[in-house]
């Protein structure tokens, strides 16, 4: 399959696939960061926001939320989610804003989709200029030199008389600035199984690298990757949560 073939001819499972991903929790852990660290401001935009989710969860919380993607499929069930809010469907390492945003997101390791560095160098200066005066930009992100490749997350769960397992996990060869993010799933209806298998090209970097890349554009605060309590981040585990206000 094409690198876009899952999120395109299987768009309608996409809220499946994540459904033990809490989004309440994600979002409310980022708006106490954006009271924190940010400007005040309500105008929010979530970079790789698929169908919505987390908007979903922002406007309820008073935001004038918006989304982008790539993937319009996606954003047709997103607009039907979120229907007060705007989406757009642009590519987030060349995106433009008709006004400044007063925080910017990206969850679900999703700036790693950025298949090169150079791609998330340009991904970053179009944050930076989406951004108003200090402005937030909060993503999590995963240390390529913590990846294993045996480590995989499967879950399961029932719809329309079906059962469907998910699976990803990362692989990384050990060298250069790629990783892929490996999904499979299986769907079981009356006993006949189907399944399907994706790859996506992701960037792979250090945290030392991915500093260097917004040291010129943002003041960088890190945090463990826990949405339940702010803590600094001890430099041990592979996957955190990043806090960049604009310079």
């Amino acid at each position: 399959m094409s690198s876009n073939a899952l999120y395109t001819d299987l768009s309608i499972y996409y809220d499946l696939m994540c459904a033990d991903i809490d989004y309440r929790a994600q979002s409310h852990s980022v708006q106490r960061l954006h009271q924190l660290f940010g400007n005040g401001g309500r105008r929010h935009l979530d970079l790789a926001c698929g169908t919505g989710p987390h908007v979903r969860y922002f406007l309820d919380a008073g935001f004038r939320s918006t989304g982008l993607d790539i993937s319009q499929p996606m954003l047709d069930l997103a607009r039907m989610r979120c229907p007060q809010a705007q989406f757009s469907c642009q590519d987030m390492a060349s995106f433009q804003v008709d006004e400044p945003q007063d925080l910017i997101t990206c969850f679900l390791y999703s700036t790693h989709y950025n298949a090169g560095l150079a791609q998330l160098s340009a991904c970053l200066a179009s944050v930076h200029r989406a951004l108003a005066d200090n402005g937030v930009f909060c993503f999590n992100a995963v240390d390529k030199r913590h990846i294993d490749n045996r480590l995989l997350v499967r879950h399961s769960v029932t719809f329309e008389d079906s059962l469907f397992s998910f699976g990803s996990g990362w692989h990384y060869c050990g060298e250069g600035e790629q990783q892929a993010l490996r999904l499979s799933i299986e769907k079981t209806t009356a006993g006949v199984t189907e399944a399907w298998q994706d790859e996506h090209a992701m960037v792979a970097l250090s945290f030392v690298e991915l500093e260097q890349l917004l040291q010129p554009h943002f003041d960088v605060q890190v945090f463990e990757h826990d949405y339940e309590r702010i803590t600094p981040w001890e430099g041990v585990t592979g996957n955190a949560l990043f806090v960049c206000v604009k310079r």
